[in-house]
C-alpha cells in the first residue's frame, strides 16, 4: 500500500516529507485539526435569536398602560374637547362635579377629566322621566368645581360657582352672571341688548365650537360689537 499511496500523492508533498511514515501521519493530524478548528468556527458565527432583557420589556409594558389608557374614554361622551383647550381638571386627572335638580341620584360626582354633561348626568343615575332637557348642553366639557343643574327652570350654575337665575321685572341684566355654556335663549334675552336673533348666534356658537372657555369668545359671535360686549362681559361667565 506504499508504494501505491506514494505514487497518487503530489510530487512536491513526496519531496517535502520524504514520503515518511511519521510525516504523512503529523500531516494527516494537521489537516483534521484545520477541519475541526474551521468547523467550529462557521458553528460560533452562525446567527442566533437574542430575546430582550426581563427589566426591559416590563418597563416597555409600564410605559404603554398608561398612554393606552389617556387615549381612551370611558364612555361615548367622553373625551378632550374637539376645538382645543384642555378642561380643568382635579387631583390625579379627575374632577368633582355638583349634579343636582332632576336627577335620580343628586349630589356629588367623581368622574374622569374631560368628562362631558352627558357622563355626570349617568353617572347621577340619569334624567327623571319627563324632564324639559332645552338649553342643557349634554356635549359640553365638564370643569373640576362645576355644578350642573337639571330641569330647574331659571335655575343656571355657572361652571365652578353656584346658580343663579333671571332677574324680577324692572332690572336690566340677571341677578347673577348667567353661564354661557348652560344658559337657554329665553334666559340669554334677559341681558341688555340681546334678543331673540342675538340670543340664538350664541347658542349656535356655543354649539359649533363645543362651549365657551373665556367670556371673550363672545366677540366672535356675529352681532356683538365691542361696545355690548362691554355691556355684557360683567354679567355672563363661561
Amino acid at each position: 500500500m506504499g508504494p501505491a499511496l506514494r505514487d497518487r500523492l503530489p510530487l512536491w508533498l513526496q519531496l517535502r516529507c520524504s514520503l515518511e511514515p511519521k510525516s504523512l501521519a503529523a500531516l494527516a493530524v494537521v489537516l483534521v485539526g484545520a477541519a475541526v478548528l474551521a468547523g467550529a468556527h462557521f458553528w460560533s458565527a452562525r446567527p442566533q435569536t437574542v430575546s430582550a432583557p426581563e427589566r426591559v420589556r416590563g418597563a416597555a409594558a409600564e410605559a404603554l398602560v398608561p398612554a393606552m389608557d389617556s387615549g381612551a374614554s370611558g364612555s361615548p361622551g367622553s373625551g378632550p374637547e374637539a376645538a382645543g383647550g384642555a378642561p380643568a381638571m382635579g387631583s390625579g386627572g379627575q374632577i368633582v362635579v355638583d349634579v343636582s335638580g332632576k336627577v335620580r341620584s343628586p349630589g356629588i360626582q367623581r368622574l374622569p377629566s374631560g368628562s362631558r354633561v352627558a357622563d355626570a348626568l349617568s353617572a347621577a343615575g340619569g334624567v327623571r322621566k319627563g324632564t324639559d332637557m332645552t338649553g342643557l348642553n349634554r356635549a359640553r366639557v365638564l370643569m373640576d368645581g362645576e355644578q350642573v343643574v337639571v330641569g330647574l327652570p331659571g335655575v343656571q350654575p355657572a361652571p365652578g360657582g353656584t346658580a343663579g337665575g333671571p332677574t324680577g321685572t324692572g332690572q336690566a341684566g340677571p341677578a347673577a352672571p348667567l353661564s354661557l355654556n348652560t344658559a337657554t335663549p329665553d334666559q340669554l334675552e334677559t341681558l341688555p341688548g340681546v334678543g331673540p336673533v342675538l340670543a340664538q348666534h350664541i347658542v349656535d356658537y356655543r354649539t359649533e365650537h363645543g362651549g365657551y372657555r373665556s367670556v371673550d369668545e363672545l366677540r366672535e359671535v356675529s352681532g356683538i360689537g365691542d361696545r355690548r360686549f362691554a355691556d355684557l362681559r360683567p354679567l355672563v361667565v363661561p
